[in-house]
């Protein structure tokens, strides 16, 4: 008995033994259903690409696309603004940006990122990509000599000696161009054609710096109607510093005067990337910027003049307010939460002593007066006026005065009273886009009269119309690349959506205006000035 009890039993053991095998098996097989595709291991992807006719080794996206993206890597990631938060700023995310910035030299980055990014797509397309002309010697801002060199002092310390101090040998495979700074290697860049190229490595780590670079000096810049300040940093690099005034959900009351309004800190960083979605590239790099109005202003300036207007609110806040033209008073005084202060930094342009600069005044220029009108306003054939006027009538000022026009009237920036050149090149160069903190104003109206260049001469150039109509498509729609672009500033986000959809609707109305001219002429050649030829 006991023996055919101990059988009985064994038999049993087998049977529940077996069945747990069965139920472990059962549920491998679930979890390998149940796992994606993209988890799962997999040896396909050393026979993909013969599969498909790509070499053995090769990356499965098309090379061009992966370039582009790596380009634009530091337009993918975000930050907390000040109005979420009045942490100090931290080095995390600019570090990221940074990283981003390292992998597009080096070849590396997830090719995954492209993915959805329209402004990947956007400058892969032809038109942004038609070549400039040959760079020469002559169309250079400044011809380098190849033996200048800068290098960091022995000590560790951040600042930059000449080469009367550097070491004479460089590293194997280095440049004298590669020890400069990035803000110095920006300006050695500017050319007849363009202030930075399209796809320009050096844009990240520029941005980065102006967004971390420790200041070591703060003092106000010298005229202007409202506070600005010059921010130094140890490699010698400058910014031009717009503290914040407006939240980002203010609008510029419909009762203020366009010569009275407030130069916001946010304007700067879109008019930036904005330009650049335009293909203008006229705007100096521009970021967003928590500064401790303490450490980084009060306690390091030597403007006497700035450092007798700070003072501790009743709320024990950090506040100053310098001295200018509008708005500089305890009344508007800009303070700190408690002392940290959002603002622009936009990288200065070289030293007029170097590169000289000439300002113009614009043609349709306001007359900034509370009740009297300019010509322009009151003589609808006032462009034919312009067009004998020098240097209008030659050559495509006027017609960059228009590309101008089109940017003014996206942002709603009505104080466009002079714009500058550089001296060297003369007439055929570009115009700069300096001063926009005074767009971005207001996104319930749209101020027409901007747009009067445009309406009077009926001309524009051919490749800003066929940009302005790929940027009223879906897969290209401005808001879109715009918010996409502002999306990697650490102050993002820069604009209330307001102002985002604002733009489509003012881009109808812009591509409105040339649709109008053209209906008025025989032939399109008479309002498009052909600058592309053939090639798109």
């Amino acid at each position: 008995m006991r023996r055919r009890l101990q059988m009985l039993f064994q038999r049993k053991f087998k049977v529940i033994l077996l069945f747990l095998l069965l139920l472990a098996l059962l549920m491998h097989l679930v979890m390998d259903l149940a796992l994606p595709t993209a988890l799962r291991p997999c040896g396909c992807n050393a026979k993909a690409p013969k599969a498909s006719g790509v070499p053995s080794g090769s990356p499965v996206v098309v090379g061009p696309k992966k370039l582009s993206l790596r380009i634009l890597q530091d337009f993918s990631g975000s930050n907390a603004s000040l109005e979420k938060s009045s942490q100090p700023q931290g080095a995390g995310l600019h570090a990221k940006a940074g990283d981003l910035g390292v992998r597009h030299q080096h070849g590396e980055g997830n090719a995954g990122r492209t993915q959805g990014s329209k402004l990947v797509a956007l400058f892969e397309h032809p038109l942004y990509n038609i070549p400039i002309p040959e760079v020469t010697e002559k169309d250079k801002l400044f011809v380098v000599n190849p033996m200048e060199k800068f290098s960091l002092h022995s000590s560790g310390s951040d600042e930059w000696v000449s080469s009367s101090k550097a070491e004479t040998l460089l590293p194997t495979g280095k440049t004298a161009y590669d020890t400069y700074p990035a803000w110095l290697k920006f300006h050695v860049g500017i050319n007849r054609y363009e202030l930075y190229p399209r796809r320009d490595p050096l844009m990240p780590t520029l941005l980065r710096d102006l967004a971390t670079q420790r200041i070591v000096s703060s003092v106000q810049k010298s005229g202007g109607t409202q506070l600005k300040l010059i921010m130094t940093f140890p490699n010698y690099g400058q910014a031009l510093f717009k503290p914040m005034k407006q939240t980002r959900d203010q609008e510029t009351s419909i009762d203020f005067f366009y010569f009275s309004d407030f130069e916001r800190h946010n304007a700067e960083i879109a008019a930036f990337h904005l330009d650049r979605i335009l293909d203008f590239r006229r705007i100096p790099p521009v970021s967003g910027r928590l500064v401790n109005i303490t450490k980084e202003i009060r306690d390091i300036t030597t403007d006497k003049k700035l450092a007798k207007t700070f003072f501790i609110s009743p709320a024990g806040n950090v506040c100053f307010y310098g001295e200018c033209s509008y708005y500089c008073s305890t009344e508007h005084a800009l303070c700190g939460k408690p002392d940290q202060l959002e603002g622009s930094m936009a990288a200065l342009l070289p030293d007029k002593t170097l590169a000289k600069r000439r300002s113009w005044r614009s043609p349709w220029r306001r007359s900034y007066h509370k009740s009297k009108k300019a010509e322009w306003e009151l003589n609808p054939n006032y462009c034919a006026q312009v067009r004998e006027t020098p240097p209008y009538d030659r050559g495509h000022r006027l017609l960059d005065l228009i590309d101008m026009t089109v940017l003014d009237f996206l942002m709603g920036n009505m104080d466009r009273h002079h714009y500058e050149t550089f001296e060297k090149f003369g007439n055929d160069t570009f115009l700069l886009h300096l001063d926009n903190g005074r767009g971005f104003g207001t996104h319930s109206r749209d101020e027409l009269s901007i747009l009067a260049p445009l309406q009077q001469c009926c001309s524009i150039k051919k490749s800003t119309y066929l940009r302005l109509q790929l940027l009223a498509t879906q897969p290209y729609r401005l808001s879109d690349l715009l918010r996409e672009a502002l999306a990697t500033d650490p102050l993002a986000p820069i604009l209330a959506e307001p102002h985002l959809q604002a733009l489509d609707r003012r881009l109808g109305k812009v591509l409105a205006a040339v649709g109008h001219c053209l209906a008025r002429v025989a032939h399109p050649d008479e309002v498009l000035v052909d600058d592309v030829g053939p090639r798109v």
